[in-house]
């Protein structure tokens, strides 16, 4: 849809931006609630974040995924101890502080995450089959644009 008027209001570009990011955002939300139910049909979207942070850090204390998702330390607890009790992740000692411990992928965590990663990746190249692969990678990189530009707002 292009921008134009409607009603008497006159919709901006950033109007649209808006709209299309509001509708990406709910669509995220479906996609991390079916990819949560494909590593575990117990799996609630939220570990299911919480247990991608700890794939792609290796090891990581709990108290840094609260400070990186903005959750509280009893509502990440919630999520871990549900993550440990499927088996996905464990814990290890944390070599730099005796009384802390690090959250790790379990092996089984592990390839449950790379299969459903891998089924996720596949549905999006299959709905993204009919663009030309210089749209598809103009996508990416005006996505990775935009995500750099607002981890520099925020901080990192």
């Amino acid at each position: 849809m292009t921008s134009g008027a409607r009603g008497s209001r006159t919709v901006t570009p950033y109007d649209d931006v808006e709209r299309e990011l509001a509708n990406l955002l709910r669509r995220a939300r479906t996609m991390n609630r079916d990819i949560a139910v494909d590593v575990h049909p117990d799996l609630q979207p939220a570990a299911y974040a919480l247990m991608s942070r700890v794939a792609e850090l290796g090891s990581v204390r709990a108290s840094d995924l609260s400070d990186y998702f903005g959750v509280d330390k009893g509502g990440v607890s919630r999520q871990v101890a549900l993550l440990e009790r499927l088996g996905l992740v464990a814990r290890d000692p944390d070599p730099d502080d005796g009384r802390a411990q690090r959250l790790v992928l379990t092996p089984d965590g592990g390839s449950r995450l790379t299969a459903a990663r891998e089924g996720r990746r596949r549905r999006l190249r299959e709905q993204l089959e009919r663009w030309a692969d210089a749209d598809v990678g103009a996508l990416g990189a005006l996505l990775g644009r935009f995500n750099r530009e607002q981890d520099s707002v925020a901080g990192g």
